[in-house]
């Protein structure tokens, strides 16, 4: 159990040292076994110890009995590939994180109330989940997709953008347990494909901003033909169907989204997406937004202080892997897992092309260091969704989360449908694959798709919840041995409240740490905005500081680690402006 301050307290007793699994970073490849060599490179990178996470699947005992149901008919319609997703939030503000979850049902239903309703499972004080979408007001019985939650309006209650096949929905929180339908609220919303969505804040006034994506021209009740060679229907290829624009509706702030994509440049050639992040990828202080597109050149929209964005993926880099190829882009993770400042992405990708890990290197751009960090061989024969980056056990290590999955399971008996998911964790200059020791959740095959963290048992570590088509929602618990480490809650008061665009630096014992509250990540999820900082054996004194949109900058010092610290704007003793680079 963690402490929880709002600015600084004491530490408790020190944690128990994790178990520890020994694991020899590699060094150079070596031409003709040649010896000396060999022993050079080993007396240059001794064993690095990592201490892989552990997580138990906790679902069915905690009251979640949530199936995503993709209705799969001979009819093969290409929807059915790519739902469901999930969200965290605490709709009610009782200090307990509560979950909602998308539904699919019937992709062509002539009637929507035919189709199952979404979830909103909110957590009660014995530890156990109770779905209230309908007392809630959320029910929503579109053919779902993703969600995104975000407070719009600053109230201080998260409101819920739900992404569907056709009509998307829209929901204001009220404040009192409830939420009422507000779909008046958004100003150009087509009825299209969508999946994931993200909140930001790209022109830094206070108030959020809302990224959709969009898929393909694809109308359930009018597929277009897709059939395998053997003239049977099959799920389309996506070079089979015509791209959507994604839209972007900026907050007026008088109560309406208005959808702007062309007036700020957010558009590009090819738009098939499925994943997005909106954060600040160069250090400029302007949140940007890179958009995942399938089979498509991704999209990096460099924000042009918050007047108008420039689509720059083929010069900074990240719109093709190393190889110059486009890929089958998915789900995308976020973290710094190198250390350097720089916030870095990895993208889920198709099988046989491995997941791609972007080093970001601030002004210099986006690198593919996939294979040169040992991450392509492993993940060449998955499909991968849903994916997360962070130090789950706060060793020090930054870990990779991917749920796999195939699109049609007539890939069954080559390639594979149901996939087992995989657990890595980065030593310094390799990934290495802690699957099989993170518990008998990595042994199960399954079709995954959302992936959104919580920390949802309040024990002080990221907790998973995992979404599957066709068999039962997994609620990983993180049960993990804990090395030091710190969370970083931000609620803005000129920003806006979330505090998304937010950037933590933690000092800590001789390191440095990095994080950002980004909009999007993963695949159709939302995650608890709470920053979780892994420090290994380090303690404290610590330094925080936070940089708001606002331009202001917060810092507090602590006498030691493993806590809980909320931050809000302006309100500690050594609050000051701060100029953009």
């Amino acid at each position: 159990m963690w402490l929880t301050i709002s600015i600084a307290g004491c530490a408790p007793p020190p944690p128990v040292p994790p178990a520890a699994v020994p694991v020899t970073a590699p060094g150079a490849s070596r031409k003709f076994n040649f010896t000396p060599a060999q022993a050079k490179v080993q007396a240059e990178n001794p064993p690095v110890t990592i201490a892989f996470p552990r997580f138990t699947d906790v679902a069915e005992s905690v009251g979640i009995r949530h199936i995503y149901q993709n209705g799969a008919s001979p009819k093969a319609l290409m929807v059915e590939s790519t739902g469901g997703g999930c969200g965290w939030l605490d709709y009610d503000r009782d200090g307990l994180i509560d979950l909602f979850l998308t539904q699919g049902g019937v992709p062509d239903a002539t009637s929507l109330s035919a189709n199952p309703p979404d979830a909103l499972y909110r957590q009660s004080g014995d530890g156990r989940f109770v779905d209230v979408a309908a007392l809630a007001g959320v029910d929503d019985r579109g053919y779902g997709q993703g969600v995104a939650a975000g407070d719009v309006d600053n109230d201080g209650f998260d409101d819920l953008f739900i992404a569907n096949v056709g009509r998307c929905s829209f929901y204001l929180n009220q404040g009192d347990g409830t939420f009422r339908p507000a779909d008046d609220w958004l100003v150009g919303k087509r009825n299209v494909w969508s999946s994931t969505v993200a909140w930001g804040d790209i022109d830094r006034d206070g108030d959020l901003d809302l990224y959709v994506c969009n898929y393909a021209k694809y109308d359930p009740h009018h597929p277009v033909p897709c059939r395998d060679r053997n003239g049977a229907p099959t799920i389309c290829h996506p070079r089979e169907v015509e791209p959507e624009a994604d839209e972007f509706f900026l907050n007026s702030g008088d109560g309406r989204l208005v959808e702007s994509s062309r007036a700020l440049g957010l558009f590009g050639p090819g738009n098939k997406a499925l994943g997005v992040v909106i954060a600040d990828l160069p250090g400029d202080d302007w949140p940007d937004i890179f958009v995942a597109n399938d089979t498509q050149a991704n999209f990096l929209f460099v924000n042009e202080e918050g007047r108008h964005f420039k689509e720059s993926a083929m010069i900074l880099g990240g719109a093709f892997s190393a190889t110059g190829e486009s890929q089958a882009n998915m789900g995308i993770a976020f973290g710094d897992f190198d250390g350097n400042g720089w916030m870095d992405l990895c993208i889920t990708h198709f099988t046989g092309e491995g997941h791609t890990l972007y080093q970001n290197l601030g002004s210099q751009g986006l690198q593919d260091v996939t294979a040169r960090t040992g991450l392509r061989q492993a993940t060449l024969s998955k499909l991968g969704f849903g994916t997360v980056m962070s130090d789950f056990n706060l060793d020090g290590h930054m870990d990779l989360f991917f749920t796999n999955g195939h699109i049609d399971p007539k890939f069954a008996d080559s390639e594979g449908y149901e996939m087992t998911p995989q657990l890595f964790s980065f030593d310094g200059s390799r990934w290495h694959d802690g699957s099989p020791a993170a518990g008998e959740f990595f042994q199960l095959k399954s079709v995954g798709r959302g992936v959104a963290t919580a920390d949802f048992d309040r024990d002080g570590d990221l907790d998973l919840c995992v979404v599957h088509q066709n068999t039962p929602t997994a609620l990983l618990r993180n049960d993990s041995p804990l090395g030091h480490g710190l969370r970083v809650e931000v609620i803005g008061t000129v920003s806006n409240r979330n505090g998304y665009g937010a950037r933590v630096h933690v000092h800590c014992g001789g390191k440095r740490m990095y994080n950002e509250v980004a909009g999007g990540t993963s695949y159709a999820a939302t995650h608890e905005r709470t920053l979780f900082f892994g420090l290994g054996d380090t303690t404290g004194p610590c330094r925080i500081e936070v940089r708001w949109p606002s331009g202001m900058t917060d810092t507090v010092e602590l006498a030691g680690t493993d806590r809980l610290v909320t931050i809000r704007e302006g309100q500690t003793d050594r609050s000051a402006p701060h100029e953009p680079n």
